[in-house]
């Protein structure tokens, strides 16, 4: 049953991730919203919706190494596993000033961890300070994302908005199912091989949970929507660290164990630094540069297991 569950898993992320990808563009086109800001903010933090559930669920199980493993190794599988397989797949080419200011608040969202896990606990206080930056940031990103609808994207626009919507609700739903679907299998079938709950959280968790963006970004590059498959993963980013970190301490103060600030937290913060000049100082993210990141991604996997 739990390769059935992984199979089931896959497919459903596959077709949630198509459904997602093309409601979330069609709306960008007839609300006259840039596809960045829609990557950033529905396929972004709509894909992340796995790794809310299973961080919640895991402070509430007492079982607080998962709940922070599973975002800070989410956002480490994003950077180099998701943005390496699609470059590999399809190189990345993003331009515009929009970068600037999501990579920045994705470095200070990472940054400001320092310092909350220094403490050793990530409380009520410290949950409602990250919500609050995620609500500031989305303010500001809204204000500033209108842009003129040209005549093409005008014709290439759906008759109605509903069914747009539709195929975004759908294809969340989808994802959503396919992750619990694909976690559930994988972490049964670890755990008959005896790999602990800590590793299990950094890795199978953090990567089961990260395949929604996974499928989302490759979906992306193959329709050559580079700016919802990279959009995708800052916004994710953004949401863990913010947003699922804060809303999971509301609930209940999650204690930080030692290893995080020593050793993974620094991992993060070197790939969301590495995601941030490549996207502002390189016109394109190719084959090369995606194949590099993979072979970092296998050296953290390996490291992690010590």
């Amino acid at each position: 049953m739990d390769y059935l569950y992984i199979i089931a898993g896959l497919v459903g992320l596959f077709f949630g991730g198509e459904a997602l990808v093309r409601g979330s563009v069609d709306i960008a086109r007839r609300m006259a919203i840039s596809p960045l800001l829609i990557g950033l903010t529905v396929v972004g933090f709509g894909t992340s919706t796995p790794e809310l559930l299973v961080s919640v669920d895991a402070a509430w199980r007492g079982v607080p190494d998962i709940a922070i493993g599973n975002v800070i190794g989410s956002n480490i599988a994003n950077i180099l596993l998701i943005v390496g397989v699609t470059a590999l797949v399809w190189p990345i080419t993003v331009t515009g000033a929009t970068l600037r200011r999501d990579t920045g608040v994705m470095m200070a969202a990472a940054l400001v961890l320092v310092a909350i896990f220094a403490t050793g606990q990530v409380g009520r206080g410290w949950g409602v300070a990250l919500v609050a930056g995620l609500i500031g940031y989305l303010t500001w990103a809204y204000r500033q994302s209108a842009e003129p609808v040209s005549e093409d994207a005008a014709q290439g626009a759906p008759a109605s908005l509903t069914v747009s919507a539709m195929w975004v609700v759908g294809g969340l739903v989808a994802l959503m199912f396919g992750a619990r679907f694909l976690v559930d299998g994988a972490v049964s079938i670890a755990r008959g091989y005896g790999i602990s709950e800590a590793f299990i959280g950094l890795t199978i968790v953090a990567i089961g949970t990260s395949l929604p963006e996974l499928a989302t970004s490759l979906i992306a590059a193959l329709r050559r929507q580079s700016e919802i498959a990279i959009g995708n993963i800052i916004g994710s980013n953004i949401f863990n660290l913010l947003g699922i970190l804060g809303v999971t301490a509301m609930i209940t103060p999650i204690p930080v164990a030692s290893r995080f600030l020593s050793f993974d937290l620094p991992i993060m913060i070197a790939a969301s630094a590495l995601i941030t000049a490549l996207l502002l100082t390189r016109p394109v993210i190719g084959r090369g540069i995606g194949l590099a990141m993979l072979v970092g991604y296998v050296a953290y996997v390996w490291t992690a297991q010590g």
